[in-house]
């Protein structure tokens, strides 16, 4: 079946480990001083390996393998590791599963990680939706984006909009958690978007690192949001830094919470 499954670069992977602890399924080992899948239908897809990596080696694919096996997962712990790490592995199974709310959550497709669970925030009122119908302007709130693309695929390194300015990574969600984000970090910054988890990667650290490459560039902000999926942007922005060759860059990351706080 084609479904979503962890994919490992071993270029980036440093044989840390911190994968392997953090998979409550065992789906993972080190061969050869490198994270490996042990085998497809140990591996649930969730991703809650991915924050875990200091190198941003993990992503997740979607590729035709073997559907996940829950019965195969007990079997596989219970001779590997014991009861205890079956256990583990049943509780971490239940946090992936969204709680009955009023009303309940609606299914999603794939995924199940920490940062893909379902939650509704109580409104503090009730307030009626604006439109742009008849008597409703265009543009009601002013929008502090000054460039255009955004999307890291699309951007080109030594485009004016990034001279002279500090640049801000966005993960894809933030500014759409966050209604500060736009005055907070947008405005009068350079911008590129990314989604560490559902954009296809590979070439962004190569890319990044040529827009920082700029000299007139002096600080560069990754805005993320607080689930463990999204670390993998601060990974690829570290990376970038280091290939840029440049040390006199300021770094800052940003934790923005699924409630739209900044942590």
């Amino acid at each position: 079946m084609k479904r979503k499954i962890i994919k490992i670069d071993e270029d980036l992977c440093n044989g840390c480990g911190n994968c392997i602890t953090a998979c409550a399924e065992g789906a993972l080992e080190l061969v050869d001083g490198k994270a490996k899948i042990v085998k497809d239908l140990l591996c649930d897809g969730f991703g809650d390996c991915m924050g875990e990596c200091p190198t941003g080696a993990l992503t997740i694919e979607e590729r035709d393998c073997a559907a996940f096996d829950q019965q195969a997962v007990e079997e596989h712990l219970l001779e590997s590791s014991g009861q205890a790490a079956v256990d583990r592995m049943k509780a971490a199974a239940e946090r992936h599963v969204p709680k009955p709310e009023t009303p309940p959550p609606l299914p999603h497709g794939g995924g199940g990680c920490p940062g893909t669970r379902m939650r509704m925030a109580k409104p503090e009122a009730a307030v009626e939706p604006t439109t742009t119908g008849a008597g409703v302007p265009g543009q009601v709130i002013k929008s502090d984006l000054q460039q255009w693309p955004v999307q890291l695929h699309l951007v080109s390194p030594g485009a004016p909009f990034f001279m002279n300015k500090e640049l801000v990574v966005l993960s894809t969600c933030a500014p759409i958690a966050s209604a500060d984000a736009h005055w907070r970090y947008i405005r009068g910054r350079g911008v590129v978007v990314a989604c560490p988890k559902l954009d296809r990667t590979e070439p962004y650290v190569g890319k990044l690192a040529a827009i920082l490459q700029d000299k007139t560039i002096p600080k560069v902000i990754c805005l993320r949001m607080e689930v463990p999926c999204c670390g993998g942007l601060t990974h690829i922005v570290e990376q970038a830094i280091a290939e840029s060759g440049r040390t006199d860059l300021v770094f800052e990351e940003v934790t923005v919470g699924v409630d739209g706080t900044i942590r």
